[in-house]
């Protein structure tokens, strides 16, 4: 070997040591970025001694990639169910809560109780008025709760959909960038970080799963069978409302469906192509979740009203009359049920700030004069009413009968395990992402082993300067000759 061919090779050896050096010491600086692919350079030998670069590779295990993101999905479809849940136990109360509606029952049933033992004294008219009043205004407020939950919903789902496109449109023009890169001799891998970035961030709205295509590109599609992304990102199409009133539906067509490139999708059940993620989640609370629980309480609230609209507790009434519960003041029509209990309230009759008498909860809500003040039959029989057993004429509660109190406990306990139920699903992927995130990071850059590949490109590099110095010396004695 010529001296000149000796000097070649070790300099193609200190260049090959220097650009690896760059590689593990990017490495090491980017071992805790998210998306980070540890980079590891390529060499060949050459036909005549020495080596050749030949770029820098990305190494990603693309398998635990994909499942994390699968699991970054469940996460956040689970965790938008759970949340619901959660929001409407703690808007019912539980039963050892005054405010709850277990407690607003019970506190109804004890004012009836006691002002049926002194029937002439005003104060405990005023107990039983102002309890009464509460009730219904709890069932109110929790209907106002999972109207509240709809409209949050809507407005999450314009959100996710905007960001879903923008983040789309982003690994799509990624997608452009890698492959002039490549076409180029570039190094795209920074790049490919970016784009396994953007997907991440998506990657929890809907279920993404990704194949690979030519010159570095990518497609997605979900589980579901959507293609999201394949040359050109799909468009998400979606209208939100400013307001949502219980007889909103999407079957009716005054709230939005979710479209693919103008094609309208189904946004529920397992053949949804979007199945799985948090956008799926609001839709289901918006159109399922929310819808059943305005569905049950309504009937809770129907139970109420006609509990005490009933002329044999109050004889003093006739049919068609208003009771003591009413629907926005008028006597209530079963067929027009949907958002009952946000119009219930007590009858005006009864309420001196409205121009009614607390008598009439003594005499009756048809009397026309204040009759025997130490008569505490209408009390009683409101008593009886509020504790009767009887089957609730709608909602789902399987025709059993019930008390008033045994009905808001009934419909606490299927909310409350619906919550523990969701709970339960969220726990069991949040330790899925957590372990699957954890592997994903053994794949990742192991700075042990960089440092160890490190040490030994020093010592390649130590060892081709030697090589140098030592034909510069060769070269400098023969010219001294």
């Amino acid at each position: 070997m010529t001296i000149t061919n000796t000097l070649s090779n070790a300099l193609s050896g200190l260049t090959a040591a220097s650009r690896a050096a760059e590689v593990v010491s990017s490495n090491v600086a980017n071992a805790q970025t998210e998306g980070y692919g540890v980079r590891e350079l390529n060499t060949s030998s050459r036909h005549l001694g020495g080596v050749n670069v030949n770029g820098v590779s990305r190494n990603v295990d693309t398998q635990i990639v994909q499942d994390r993101r699968l699991a970054d999905a469940s996460v956040g479809y689970n965790g938008t169910i759970a949340d619901f849940q959660l929001d409407l136990e703690n808007a019912l109360g539980t039963p050892d809560e005054e405010w709850s509606l277990s407690g607003r029952v019970a506190a109804f049933e004890a004012a009836l109780v006691e002002a049926a033992s002194r029937p002439d004294n005003e104060a405990r008219l005023a107990a039983v008025q102002d309890v009464a009043a509460d009730l219904a205004a709890k069932l109110n407020t929790v209907s106002a709760t999972v109207q509240g939950a709809r409209m949050k919903a809507d407005a999450a789902i314009a959100t996710q959909v905007t960001r879903l496109n923008e983040g789309l449109e982003l690994v799509q023009n990624l997608n452009y960038q890698i492959s002039e890169a490549e076409a180029r001799g570039r190094d795209p891998s920074s790049l490919m970080d970016m784009r396994q970035t953007a997907i991440d961030d998506i990657s929890a709205i809907v279920p993404l799963k990704q194949v690979d295509r030519d010159f570095g590109q990518i497609a997605l599609y979900t589980p579901g069978g959507a293609i999201v992304l394949d040359g050109r990102a799909a468009e998400f199409s979606y209208s939100n409302v400013g307001v949502i009133v219980p007889e909103m539906t999407k079957e009716s067509g005054a709230l939005s469906g979710l479209s693919i490139n103008g094609k309208e999708v189904r946004t529920g059940g397992t053949t949804s192509p979007i199945q799985g993620g948090s956008l799926a989640a609001l839709f289901e609370v918006r159109d399922a979740l929310a819808t059943g629980a305005q569905s049950q309480l309504d009937a809770v609230a129907r139970d109420l009203i006609e509990r005490f609209q009933d002329t044999s507790v109050d004889t003093t009434l006739t049919a068609g009359d208003p009771g003591l519960f009413t629907d926005a003041g008028s006597a209530l029509d079963v067929s027009d049920e949907i958002g009952l209990s946000s119009r219930i309230e007590l009858n005006a009759l009864v309420d001196p700030d409205q121009g009614g008498a607390l008598w009439r909860l003594r005499d009756g809500l048809g009397a026309t004069a204040q009759g025997d003040v130490g008569d505490a039959t209408l009390l009683q029989s409101l008593n009886t009413a509020l504790t009767r057993e009887r089957v609730a004429a709608s909602g789902s509660f399987l025709g059993v009968s019930r008390s008033a109190s045994g009905l808001a406990a009934d419909l606490l306990s299927r909310v409350g395990m619906e919550r523990t139920a969701a709970e339960n699903l969220e726990s069991y992927s949040v330790a899925q992402q957590v372990s699957l995130t954890a592997m994903e990071l053994e794949t990742s850059v192991d700075t042990d082993h960089e440092l160890q590949k490190l040490m030994l490109i020093e010592q390649a590099y130590a060892a081709n300067a030697k090589v140098i110095s030592t034909a510069d010396a060769m070269l400098q004695t023969i010219m001294d000759l």
